[in-house]
């Protein structure tokens, strides 16, 4: 027998060797708000039909918890896969970002244009297979012969990200006669999706799925026409440079092609904001550019460089880090939970802040506090500022969209830039990166090397970090002149060689260590690329360091 200790009941039981955790949570009489969709295993997820082998702790989730919404969207992704595959033989689904509320996907090679004849077909089509409740396989073959069954499939992107992967054996999911692969475990069935919805979005549809803090409802569809069109922009792009999946990334790694991309890359981020330093220079009332974007976006390093292209035009730049005016530690406000909540405007000191900008504005010098994150406390050091006849303010925090942080000084004399991670680089064409993934491994690194954190602290603190972003940060995104995306189609190989150490630290009696593994995992998909190969002005430097500017 087998000791388990069930955390949902806080119950120890005994159980025969290979009982699936299903089973013991139907033993257990383990009930949850929604239907359990999978379990933490001695913290590692696992899928219902796991069967045990040695003592563990088990906790169940739902689908409001972050591995069971994401079960679900892979699920849904795989059943609108299915649908398409067989309604549409000659077409080629591609599932490619996040925006209003659900994934935006494109279906190309139809005979006619993506209609609503078409979106309602797809809809029906699936809800009948949710209706006859079919079953998600997961299957685990040799490599090889998993191989050969992704390419009798037509599935080569995958066939080719998994040769660089070298294991014994691979997983295949089944869905009826169809299969695939989701990087991450399924639900049971079909018949445990009971709330989606597809519809015209576009020139494409959007998939809409259900959030796990709400997830009874679907939100409304609201259109971002700024965020769509850099989302678009940067899909072209990674098509144009013939790298829109990893699978071609670790090609060119291998074939010793990458600093090419890399060189590309990163003058076409130049071009950008030179293009943005023109803009301004057309609106010569604007005194002050405000950048605004979330957690580890590259806000620090677009202030510098765009600084740089605004000296080239005869201004005087005069930069200001928001987060220099964070309040001392033990006056940030707290969240629900009690924990600080440093992604509150509260978290600012409004009064400084509005105070420094004003006096700045009427041609006095001011001095300038640093924030030192490790005492928590700001540290004032002699930093002086002045404006000048040609100055101009560059300021850059998460606040910046947000009219409150600079509600004194007139609008005419604003311009205003978000910045975002935008990963344009999909795993294959069903599976997009998530961008939160990209910018939270940045964190975790920038974290770790500057601000004494570890990966662990990181992860523990990214949930409320994205609590805040959507409260404080995002409902302000289209309040923009401009958008930029600071990801770099090469960056997840340059920052796995700095995340993997950490991420092994995570102690394994940690609940975050599932959301380490499943980090380890993904990276394990890219070829690693030396840093030595990118600039000293790149964005990637204010993450993994050796930037030749002054942070």
């Amino acid at each position: 027998m087998i000791t388990v200790f069930c955390e949902n009941n806080q119950n120890w039981s005994d159980y025969k060797f290979g009982t699936n955790i299903q089973q013991i949570a139907q033993n257990e009489g383990i009930e949850l708000p929604h239907p359990i969709l999978g379990a933490l295993v001695n913290n590692k997820v696992r899928d219902l039909s796991y069967r045990i082998h040695k003592p563990c702790q088990i906790s169940f989730f739902d689908i409001t918890s972050d591995f069971g919404n994401d079960m679900y969207k892979r699920s849904l992704y795989f059943l609108l896969y299915k649908v398409v595959n067989e309604l549409y033989p000659e077409a080629t689904l591609k599932i490619l970002h996040s925006i209003a509320g659900g994934k935006y996907c494109e279906i190309d090679n139809l005979s006619a244009p993506l209609s609503q004849q078409h979106v309602s077909v797809i809809k029906e089509k699936m809800q009948e297979y949710i209706d006859a409740d079919l079953p998600y396989r997961r299957i685990e073959l040799p490599t090889n012969q998993a191989l050969k069954e992704y390419q009798k499939h037509g599935l080569t992107e995958k066939a080719n990200l998994f040769k660089y992967r070298k294991r014994i054996y691979t997983s295949i999911y089944g869905l009826g006669d169809t299969i695939n692969y989701y990087y991450g475990f399924l639900i049971p069935s079909t018949g445990y999706i009971t709330i989606f919805n597809v519809e015209l979005y576009e020139k494409g549809l959007l998939l809409k799925l259900p959030s796990q803090s709400y997830p009874d409802s679907l939100s409304p569809t609201y259109h971002l026409p700024k965020l769509f069109s850099i989302y678009q922009e940067y899909k072209k792009w990674a098509l144009q440079l013939g790298v829109p999946y990893v699978t071609e990334m670790n090609d060119k790694v291998f074939a010793g092609e990458v600093g090419d991309i890399i060189k590309i890359t990163e003058a076409y981020h130049e071009k950008k904001f030179a293009q943005i330093a023109d803009e301004i220079f057309a609106h010569p009332d604007v005194k002050m550019v405000l950048i605004s974007g979330p957690s580890s976006s590259g806000k620090t390093t677009t202030c510098k460089r765009l600084s740089i292209q605004l000296a080239i035009l005869g201004y005087d730049p005069v930069q200001i880090s928001v987060d220099d005016f964070f309040v001392e530690r033990v006056n940030t406000p707290k969240d629900e939970k009690g924990e600080y909540d440093f992604e509150s405007i509260d978290a600012i000191d409004l009064e400084l802040f509005n105070s420094t900008l004003l006096q700045l504005m009427d041609g006095n010098e001011v001095q300038l506090p640093t924030f030192d994150f490790v005492k928590g406390s700001k540290i004032w050091n002699g930093k002086r500022a002045k404006m000048k006849p040609k100055s101009i303010l560059i300021i850059e925090g998460i606040h910046c969209l947000n009219p409150k942080l600079t509600e004194k000084v007139s609008d005419d004399l604003k311009y205003k830039v978000f910045v975002s991670a935008l990963t344009s680089i999909s795993i294959d064409s069903q599976n997009p990166i998530p961008t939160t993934d990209n910018r939270l491994i940045r964190r975790m690194i920038r974290d770790y090397q500057y601000r004494g954190y570890s990966a662990l602290d990181t992860l523990r603190r990214w949930h409320s970090v994205r609590n805040g972003e959507n409260k404080n940060i995002f409902p302000y995104q289209e309040n923009a002149d401009v958008m930029f995306n600071t990801a770099l189609i090469y960056e997840l190989g340059i920052l796995k060689p700095y995340a993997l150490p950490i991420l092994r630290d995570v102690p394994e009696t940690e609940p975050e260590y599932a959301e380490a593994r499943r980090l380890l995992k993904f990276l394990s998909y890219f070829k690693t690329i030396s840093n030595n190969v990118i600039p000293g002005t790149s964005i990637l430097r204010e993450f993994v360091g050796g930037s030749q500017f002054h942070y």
